[in-house]
């Protein structure tokens, strides 16, 4: 549309998420870091990207403040569109008609966004987080466009996973602010820091129930791969999610019970490489 104008499209973000500037102890539960968010705005076709620095100085900025000392004086912005839902200024008390009013009187254009529908579902943030939570992790992929990811550094564990024959990387995660899918064991794919190659794997997400386990973690077992990874940089594509997670009264059961899993999750892997 703005090309359509004559006029450069721009996306106005934020480096933190503003939430985290007014209550510093709230955890944001990221769906995306901001290297990923800017990646991912990098391939939209946007002419420029502008990154704002959220303070205290700007959130006591009112709605018309705003668009008049932020987005018009130093952005030069002719058309503001917003999201369906989209509230700012201070304590977000002004809403959609005001900003069309004051944008009247500034000589800016406010057009309101549609809202996104995948099947019966309303596409939002908070939608996708429930959805995320409960472990429905193919109805977030869908919501999102793309499958949710995780990413961080593959870091040493209690080896436990060697020990059944089924050899995890455990991943530390680069922000402990993205939010991770419900315990469970899922379908992935993996990435690994300068390889080109997707590789199929399955992940379980708890607490390892079986050997009396009380921290969360993050290990996934890749499919037919036998190299050394520690250290290395890895992200996780979820795919498809197998079963909840769960205590087994040995070893053995558990063994059997991962055979299954490692079974589902290549049929759904391979289902899902030839959509």
């Amino acid at each position: 549309m703005s090309h359509r104008e004559g006029l450069a499209s721009m996306a106005v973000t934020f480096e933190c998420h503003p939430r985290q500037v007014l209550h510093s102890a709230w955890c944001p539960q990221l769906l995306s870091t901001f290297d990923k968010k800017v990646e991912l705005l990098s391939q939209t076709g946007i002419d420029y990207l502008a990154v704002l620095q959220f303070d205290e100085a700007m959130a006591s900025l009112s709605a018309r403040d705003f668009m008049h000392d932020i987005l018009q004086e130093q952005l030069g912005v002719k058309v503001l569109v917003t999201g369906y839902d989209n509230r700012f200024g201070h304590n977000r008390a002004e809403g959609f008609d005001d900003y069309v009013n004051y944008g009247h009187e500034m000589g800016m254009a406010v057009i309101q966004g549609d809202p996104i529908e995948v099947g019966s579902i309303r596409v939002s943030s908070s939608k996708i987080r429930r959805l995320l939570a409960e472990g429905r992790v193919e109805q977030a992929a869908e919501c999102l466009g793309r499958p949710y990811e995780l990413s961080g550094r593959v870091v040493s564990g209690e080896h436990i996973g060697t020990e059944i024959g089924f050899p995890t990387a455990n991943l530390q995660l680069a922000d402990d602010g993205k939010l991770v899918p419900g315990s469970g064991v899922y379908a992935v794919k993996v990435k690994l820091e300068g390889s080109p190659e997707l590789y199929h794997g399955m992940m379980n997400i708890g607490s390892r129930p079986t050997f009396g386990g009380n921290c969360q973690t993050l290990e996934t077992h890749l499919f037919h791969f036998g190299s050394n990874i520690y250290g290395q940089q890895m992200s996780v594509q979820f795919v498809s999610h197998l079963r909840s997670e769960m205590k087994f009264d040995s070893r053995e059961a558990l063994m059997l019970q991962l055979g299954s899993d490692l079974r589902q999750a290549e049929s759904a892997l391979n289902k899902e490489s030839e959509l």
